[in-house]
């Protein structure tokens, strides 16, 4: 098969969907990779370096998608690679389809096979595409928060660890899945005083034996979640549901019981976030303030570390990747009811009932499709 991988435009967006490590593993197997000038450039990847590892370095991101069958990339494509998908043309990346009905539209319009990151799962019910981007944006959420509360970029002026004789920041964490343990786990260790809210009791329970009285848990009611904002100084919003909208867990009513200068981030931003008063940011302006609250709604987190995140994701896409390019899209996916939940649109059809569900669309079952 013929595999691309272009160089990612969203702003600040430095991953790459193929380091040469994977162009090296594809190349071996007989498949010919092709790859944007400069693609690698975002995590210190050079033409030469692909070129090493038996991939064909083209000119244009156009000459890419116009020969490929199969394109492999990050972030979700934007409007002028849509324009550039072809029928029966594999899109493998992260798609996040809920929140954004244009992009949709255009994906059914293609009448190109779009398979979703986001939404393959595994034998745990887990999604094993998503977890080491969840497990980076928890871990970044409290680095991102805890730059945001300086007084300088607009926050109450708290150190998260707080010092002797001056008591920590109180961080609230709604969700307790990767995203939500990522982030207790680095507040814990800045000192903070961590609680995290879950509404399913056998997460609360791991949660509990992980962290014994290093972090507090507390079940997810409207009534604990609106107490707990009155106190925080950051709030972590964590909470996904896959395939669909985030759930608005915090009102903009809420806001006003806060303290001036208290910051929230919104790690559910990419599936329209959970906070009522969120709207998508950017690394080039990261924060916004509603209600005297900063909030931190970057759309694509990990792409600020974007070495290590292209080196974890690349760890759990390849052999999805290779597997698709091995026994053509078809036939991986009925090899692979795992993989074939990540089939979002196919065909000009939209084939997640989630995703068709948050846009009021028709839905068509991935296996009439295949």
């Amino acid at each position: 098969m013929i595999i691309g991988t272009v160089k990612e435009i969203k702003s600040h967006e430095y991953r790459v969907g193929l380091t040469p490590e994977s162009a090296a593993e594809l190349s071996k197997s007989g498949h010919r990779v092709l790859v944007e000038t400069g693609a690698g450039l975002g995590i210190g990847a050079s033409n030469e370096q692909y070129v090493s590892a038996g991939a064909e370095v083209l000119g244009t991101a156009g000459e890419v998608f116009s020969s490929a069958e199969m394109i492999v990339k990050v972030k979700e494509p934007q409007k002028e690679e849509r324009a550039r998908l072809r029928p029966d043309q594999i899109l493998f990346t992260y798609l996040h389809l809920a929140p954004d009905p244009q992009q949709a539209e255009d994906l059914v319009a293609s009448n190109a096979v779009c398979i979703a990151y986001e939404t393959v799962t595994d034998d745990a019910s887990a999604l094993p595409l998503l977890k080491p981007m969840s497990q980076v944006a928890g871990r970044l959420a409290i680095q991102a928060g805890a730059s945001a509360l300086e007084k300088v970029h607009g926050g109450r002026g708290v150190l998260l660890g707080g010092v002797p004789g001056v008591p920590p920041a109180r961080v609230t964490i709604i969700g307790g899945g990767v995203v939500g343990l990522n982030a207790a786990q680095m507040a814990v260790g800045l000192g903070a005083d961590v609680t995290i809210f879950d509404r399913n009791v056998d997460v609360l329970e791991r949660l509990n034996l992980h962290f014994g009285s290093l972090a507090k848990t507390c079940f997810a009611s409207a009534t604990a979640i609106a107490q707990a904002l009155e106190s925080s100084d950051l709030v972590i919003g964590a909470v996904l549901i896959p395939g669909a909208a985030a759930p608005k867990l915090v009102s903009r009513s809420d806001l006003r019981s806060m303290k001036a200068g208290s910051v929230l981030v919104d790690v559910a931003i990419d599936q329209g976030g959970c906070f009522e008063t969120s709207r998508p940011t950017t690394h080039d302006a990261p924060t916004f303030v509603e209600e005297g609250i900063v909030h931190y709604c970057v759309a694509n987190m990990p792409g600020a570390v974007a070495r290590t995140s292209a080196y974890a994701l690349n760890n759990v896409t390849l052999p999805f990747v290779a597997r698709l390019a091995n026994l053509g899209w078809k036939a991986a996916l009925k090899a692979d009811h795992h993989l074939a939940n990540g089939l979002n649109v196919c065909r000009g059809h939209i084939t997640n009932g989630a995703v068709a569900k948050a846009l009021g669309a028709s839905f068509v079952e991935p296996a009439n499709q295949l």
